[in-house]
């Protein structure tokens, strides 16, 4: 049993849709793995390709102990009392965290062993809804193999649990388009379909940022929870939705220019990017950090480029790795049994 589901990228609205305001992100042609098999022996196992010694294999009681704990960590969490990195301790756990919260949530019964591997090829960490795409992909592929009728919103229900086990307080953006797929404005969990840019867009890899997306958030909500700057950012995020199907380049980098400062206000885009994104500008292109970025350290993820040709020689210089990317129409299904 094999499934996919797409990574995404923020257009417009990272943070700001944690409070409450509208981001725009499309599904893009990345994706995450899951093969799901039946096994002789009496245990689940999970391989992770993309990480180096994650595999594992565990009993039902093991995985419900293992639930729980994470519960009691996440509750600690909401209280002060334990960071984000210390609720779930390794990467198989988010995914065997997933796995047995959608087995009992659908009271499914499992009377003999299962072998679930999982890759990707969404760079991890930095931005692009790798996680929530891998969650997705085992999900859906669990739920195929149980004969389990399709329903888009238990799907987004067991990832949104399993995104915050990993991030805290997860607005719920990168679920959504994975499971949907094409270009949505979300907002308060809730998203709207709107078209799929028609400008190039090209991704800049600056390195995996030292501090995960829960941690960015956190140190966010410090000193802007309260504050009138995402008005900022919904009105950017309105200005993109209305400019997106077009083929006006120059407004829509000078939105992107104007998003890209508001992150920089809130202190998530490290120095050294942001000299990057100057020297971008000077050129005529246009550049944003395109997840939570970066609270410490020099790399922040993923920066979305709006330039009229791809910027390989700025890019070689400051050893960042360039891609184009597509949108991708389609979200989490089953590509093979």
């Amino acid at each position: 049993m094999k499934a996919i589901a797409p990574g995404k990228l923020i257009l417009s609205g990272e943070h700001a849709v944690v409070y409450g305001r509208p981001a725009l992100a499309m599904a893009i042609d990345r994706s995450a793995q899951a093969v799901i098999s039946s096994a002789a022996h009496d245990e689940v196992s999970f391989s992770l390709h993309d990480y180096t010694q994650e595999n594992g294999s565990f009993t039902l009681r093991a995985l419900r102990e293992f639930r729980k704990r994470a519960g009691t960590n996440y509750r600690l969490f909401l209280e002060g009392e334990l960071g984000i990195r210390q609720v779930l301790l390794k990467p198989v756990e988010l995914f065997q965290f997933a796995f047995i919260t959608l087995l009992d949530g659908l009271h499914l019964k499992l009377d003999h062993g299962m072998d679930i591997s999982l890759n990707s090829d969404i760079p991890i960490g930095c931005g692009l809804g790798s996680s929530a795409a891998t969650v997705l992909s085992e999900l859906r592929a669990i739920g195929h193999f149980f004969r389990v009728d399709f329903r888009p919103d238990w799907h987004y229900k067991y990832s949104l649990e399993a995104e915050n086990m990993q991030h805290g307080h997860a607005s719920g953006v990168d679920s959504y388009v994975s499971l949907h797929g094409g270009c949505v404005r979300f907002q308060n969990g809730e998203g709207t379909k709107v078209p799929l840019p028609r400008t190039p867009v090209f991704i800049v890899q600056t390195g995996t940022p030292l501090t995960t997306t829960g941690e960015c958030v956190s140190h966010v909500a410090k000193d802007f929870a309260t504050s009138g700057i995402w008005d900022d950012f919904e009105g950017v995020t309105n200005r993109m939705e209305q400019v997106l199907g077009g083929s006006d380049q120059e407004l829509i980098q000078a939105i992107v220019r104007e998003n890209h400062h508001l992150l920089t206000r809130i202190g998530v885009v490290p120095e050294r990017v942001q000299q990057f994104v100057r020297d971008l500008e000077k050129s005529g292109g246009a550049a944003k950090v395109c997840g939570a970025g970066a609270v410490a350290g020099d790399n922040a993820g993923i920066l979305m480029v709006v330039a009229d040709a791809p910027p390989i020689e700025l890019c070689r210089r400051y050893g960042y790795e360039l891609t184009a990317v597509r949108g991708e129409p389609l979200g989490v299904r089953i590509i093979g049994e």
